[in-house]
């Protein structure tokens, strides 16, 4: 149980503007909470010490604040007030929301818990088509467990074993992604992602062809259900995603060019492309249909680090209708070597692109016709 206390970050000087704008600038917030006794009201960076109660309660769960200052954005913390008189601040950072927009702002806060996730033990879900039990680890953001009406995109990651814990990854050199996903909520960047880590038996055979195609089918037609059935993800297409490095971003790739109805966003780092597989003449060949609305992020370092098959792949994307900074993102990085470290260094970009609160509330029409 939290009690009151300073909001976090307290040292940060919220700058004064130096001229009022000619109109305030406002916003609505809408906090969404399991139905309580208690009370849940908001306090903002205009004053700290002040509680501002809800403008409207729109049902047992909704509470809605409309916000205005003459800055186009504040800092907030909600707060629960709860039977006793206790008062418990959202753990964490303090949050930003924009005011420049007519969208109300929604936010599932929790006050309970810790502000970090929380990684599942290794579990394993049956796969007839692979002939095995498949291992999973799952990371579950902070929250997951005490606001139970909010569901959440996820990014499905192969090679799972180097996703989370040295302890599992190959040479002891895991990507880090609990503190990646952390650090991005923390900034309000990003729409809180479930990460479901793949642990693979063999990556030459699930990774490469022909076992590529039926480790996709058992990843779209019996992990995901499994994982759907048990957590609560958002299922539509656009809050599914692919990452992997090197062959896993060959599966990756792979998974979502046979299935883009049910994969949206694909993140592949450092792909071996064309060293065992024939995604290449499938771009070139392949009807497109709903595959064009697929988000493809691509990346490489450089000098080698498949940095030569990345860039053409890029451009057979290019060449059959995908546009750059759209639907396809190709960055390169100098320097970087093939490794799980600069992997996890990077995995940020496709997460913002995925994921991004920006991206999805303000993505320009052309966008929303995707992803």
């Amino acid at each position: 149980m939290r009690d009151a206390q300073a909001p976090c970050d307290s040292s940060r000087v919220t700058p004064k503007p130096k001229k009022k704008p000619e109109r305030p600038y406002n916003r609505t917030l809408r906090l969404v909470y399991p139905s309580t006794d208690g009370q849940i009201l908001l306090r903002t960076d205009l004053d700290w010490d002040r509680s501002i109660p809800a403008t409207r309660r729109v049902d047992d769960n909704t509470w809605e604040f409309d916000l205005s200052a003459d800055r186009s954005w504040l800092h907030y913390k909600p707060t629960l007030v709860d039977g006793n008189g206790h008062v418990h601040w959202a753990p964490g950072m303090n949050e930003v929301v924009t005011l420049s927009r007519t969208m109300p702002y929604v936010v599932y806060p929790h006050f309970l818990g810790d502000d970090t996730g929380h990684i599942t033990d290794v579990f394993t879900t049956p796969s007839e088509l692979l002939g095995r039990e498949v291992p999973i680890r799952v990371y579950l953001p902070a929250g997951y467990d005490e606001n139970t009406l909010k569901r959440y995109s996820v990014l499905y990651m192969q090679d799972g074993a180097n996703a989370f814990l040295p302890d599992e990854a190959f040479l002891g050199q895991d990507w880090s992604m609990r503190q990646t996903l952390e650090t991005l909520d923390g900034m309000s960047l990003i729409h809180q992602t479930l990460i479901v880590a793949v642990h693979t038996e063999d990556r030459m055979v699930d990774y490469t062809k022909p076992g590529f195609d039926t480790y996709a089918r058992a990843l779209a037609t019996e992990i995901k259900p499994a994982i759907d059935a048990r957590f609560r993800t958002l299922t539509g297409r656009c809050d599914t995603s692919l990452m992997g490095s090197s062959l896993g971003g060959v599966a990756s790739f792979a998974c979502a060019w046979q299935y883009p109805d049910i994969f949206g966003n694909a993140a592949c780092l450092s792909s071996t492309f064309g060293f065992q597989d024939d995604l290449m003449d499938r771009v070139r060949h392949d009807e497109l249909g709903v595959r064009q609305q697929l988000k493809i992020y691509l990346d490489s370092g450089w000098p080698r680090d498949n940095y030569e098959s990345t860039l053409a792949m890029s451009a057979a994307l290019l060449e059959r209708g995908f546009i750059l900074g759209q639907n396809l993102h190709h960055v390169a990085f100098p320097g970087d070597g093939h490794s799980e470290s600069f992997w996890g260094e990077r995995a940020h970009l496709p997460i913002q692109l995925f994921a991004g609160r920006l991206r999805r509330h303000f993505g320009s029409e052309a966008e929303t016709r995707g992803c």
